[in-house]
C-alpha cells in the first residue's frame, strides 16, 4: 500500500506536493518522493519519513506547475533508492509516473520487457513495468503539437491497453513533459483514487488526484469525486480537465481501506471511513451479543489508532465505558508495516504504555481493527496482563485474514497468517484471552456499504474470503507468488 498524488496549479506545485505526502505519510513510511515538471524533471528521492527526506531547499529546486509525488512501503522490491517513486523515462516525450497497488503478472511482463524488447529495468518494482507499457502506448504516436483531446485519444488507448496487459491493482499519476497531468484506475477500482479541484481569483481551475482525500480541505481543494474504475483523467497545459472511462468491470475497491488503511477523515468512494468504521463496531457489538449475552466488560479499550472509532460505537452499544487504556506514542511508526515480527514485537512496547488505572481489576475488551499475523495482538494482550486486568477479551473489527493479498497490502504468505492455520480456539490461546471475537464478513460489507451513493458492487475481500477479483490466481499462482516474496524479503 502506498499514498500517490498529483498537482497541476496555477503556480509552483512543489511546497504542496510535499504537505500532500505528509497527510498520506500513513499510507508508507520507508521512502518518498517528489517529481516536478516544466520543460524538464526535477526529483529529490529518499528513504525514511517524508520529514527526514526533505529541506526546505529541497522543495525550492523543485521548479514546475506539474508535479507528482509518492510515499512508499513496499510489498515487491527492495528497501533501495532505485525503487523509490515516482520513476521517469526519457523517451517518448519524457514521462514520470507513480502507482499505488500490485502487478499480479510482473515478472512476465518484465522478462517480455528484458528479453523481448530489449530494454533495462533499472529497479526490482512493478511500477516501472507499469511505466514502459505506459510509455509504449505513446510511442509512435503522431503528436499535433496543440490537439490536446487527440493527444488525449492517444492516452486512452495508452490505458486501454495497459488494461488488457496487466493484470492486478493499480491507481496511477504521471506527468508527460509537454503536455500535462495523466491519472488512471484499473478496472475493477481496487485501489483508490479521488480528485480535487481548486478555483483561482482569476477563475482558473486547479487540480489534485490522490489515493485520499486527506490534504484537500488543508490546500483549499474541493472533493469532486472519485476517479472511477476504468477511468482515465488528463489535465493539459491550460488546465483544462479531459476524462473518460475506457474500460469497465465488476467495481470492488478494497474492503482493507476502510478497515485500516485510509484515514477516518478521508471519503473514499463516495463512503466516509469515519462512518464506515462507527458502523464496524456497531455491528461487531450486535455479534457480540450475540455470542456472549451474559458477558459484558467493564471498559472497551482499544488498540490506537486506528480502531478507535469502532471500538467507540462497539462500547455505545453495549453501554459500557469507553477508555483510551493504552497511550500511543506517535512517533514511533505502525507495526503492522514493520519489515519482521521480531521489530513489530518489540516496537509495540515503545509505542503502547497502558495506563493501569482504566485496566487494574477490570474485565477488559480490547478492540482492535484486525488480526493479521497476531504477534502484535498478543503482545498488547500481555501488557494488559502485566497491568493487572481481572479478565481480558479480544475483539476484531474485520473477519479473519486467511489468504495472502496480491493487490497491494502487505498480507504476504499463509504461513505468516495466523487464521490460516489456526482455529478459532488456537488464536485464543495464541493470544491469551478470555474470549474472542471476529467480525462476520457480511456485517463488514453492510458496515462499509450501508449508506453513500457508492456504487460498489462488491469489495475486494480476497484477504479474508479467498475471492481474486481479477479471477487469474489460482493455487499454482497463488504458491509461486508466495515462494517470489519469501526470496525477496530473504533479499533484501
Amino acid at each position: 500500500m502506498c499514498g500517490i498524488v498529483g498537482i497541476y496549479s496555477q503556480g509552483p506545485v512543489a511546497a504542496e506536493l510535499h504537505d500532500s505526502l505528509i497527510h498520506l505519510q500513513h499510507r508508507g513510511q520507508d521512502a518518498a518522493g517528489i517529481l516536478t515538471c516544466d520543460e524538464r524533471f526535477y526529483t529529490k528521492h529518499g528513504l525514511g519519513l517524508v520529514r527526514e527526506i526533505f529541506t526546505v531547499d529541497d522543495v525550492v529546486k523543485l521548479h514546475g506547475n506539474i508535479g507528482i509525488a509518492h510515499t512508499r512501503y513496499p510489498t515487491a522490491g527492495g528497501y533501495n533508492l532505485a525503487d523509490v517513486q515516482p520513476l521517469w523515462i526519457g523517451s517518448p516525450r519524457g514521462i514520470a509516473l507513480a502507482h499505488n497497488g500490485n502487478l499480479v503478472n510482473y515478472k512476465e511482463l518484465a522478462t517480455e520487457i528484458t528479453q523481448k524488447k530489449h530494454r533495462h529495468l533499472n529497479s526490482s518494482i512493478d511500477s516501472e513495468v507499469l511505466l514502459h507499457l505506459f510509455a509504449d502506448g505513446l510511442d509512435d504516436k503522431n503528436y499535433v503539437q496543440d490537439d490536446e483531446e487527440a493527444f488525449f485519444s492517444i492516452v486512452c488507448d495508452a490505458v486501454k491497453n495497459i488494461f488488457t496487459t496487466a493484470t492486478g491493482s493499480y491507481s496511477a499519476v504521471s506527468v508527460v513533459i509537454g503536455k500535462g497531468l495523466v491519472a488512471f484506475r484499473d478496472p475493477h477500482g481496487i485501489r483508490p483514487l479521488v480528485l480535487g479541484e481548486r478555483t483561482n481569483k482569476n477563475g482558473s481551475k486547479d487540480y489534485i488526484v490522490a489515493s485520499e482525500t486527506t490534504m484537500f480541505y488543508a490546500l483549499g481543494f474541493e472533493p469532486k469525486g472519485d476517479i472511477q474504475a476504468g477511468e482515465v483523467i488528463f489535465v493539459n497545459r491550460s488546465g483544462k480537465l479531459f476524462r473518460k472511462i475506457v474500460q469497465k468491470k465488476q467495481f470492488s475497491p478494497c474492503i482493507f481501506e476502510y478497515v485500516y488503511f485510509a484515514r477516518p477523515d478521508s471519503t473514499l468512494d463516495a463512503v466516509s471511513v469515519y462512518r464506515s468504521r462507527l458502523r464496524m463496531g456497531q455491528n461487531l457489538a450486535g455479534h457480540w451479543k450475540e455470542k456472549y449475552p451474559d458477558i459484558l466488560p467493564d471498559v472497551v479499550i482499544p488498540a490506537p489508532f486506528t480502531s478507535n472509532t469502532a471500538a467507540l460505537s462497539f462500547a455505545h452499544e453495549l453501554g459500557v465505558r469507553y477508555s483510551e487504556g493504552l497511550y500511543k506514542n506517535p512517533f514511533i511508526g505502525r507495526t503492522f508495516i514493520m519489515p519482521d515480527g521480531q521489530q513489530r514485537s518489540r516496537s509495540v512496547r515503545y509505542k503502547l504504555t497502558p495506563q493501569r488505572t482504566e485496566i487494574q481489576d477490570k474485565k477488559v475488551l480490547i478492540l482492535d481493527d484486525s488480526i493479521v499475523r497476531g504477534t502484535t495482538s498478543r503482545e498488547i494482550v500481555k501488557m494488559v496482563r502485566e497491568f493487572g486486568a481481572k479478565e481480558i477479551y479480544f475483539a476484531s473489527a474485520c473477519p479473519p485474514i486467511k489468504h495472502p493479498c496480491f493487490y497491494g497490502v502487505d498480507i504476504p504468505s499463509r504461513k505468516e497468517l495466523i487464521a490460516a492455520h489456526d482455529t478459532l480456539e488456537q488464536i485464543r490461546e495464541f493470544l491469551g484471552v478470555d474470549k474472542l471475537l471476529y467480525q462476520k464478513i457480511d456485517d463488514l460489507v453492510e458496515a462499509v456499504t450501508r449508506r453513500g451513493d457508492h456504487h460498489i458492487e462488491r469489495p475486494c475481500m480476497a484477504c479474508m474470503d479467498g475471492v481474486y477479483v481479477t479471477g487469474n490466481i489460482n493455487e499454482k499462482t497463488i504458491q509461486e507468488l508466495e515462494k517470489q516474496r519469501e526470496k525477496e524479503r530473504n533479499e533484501f
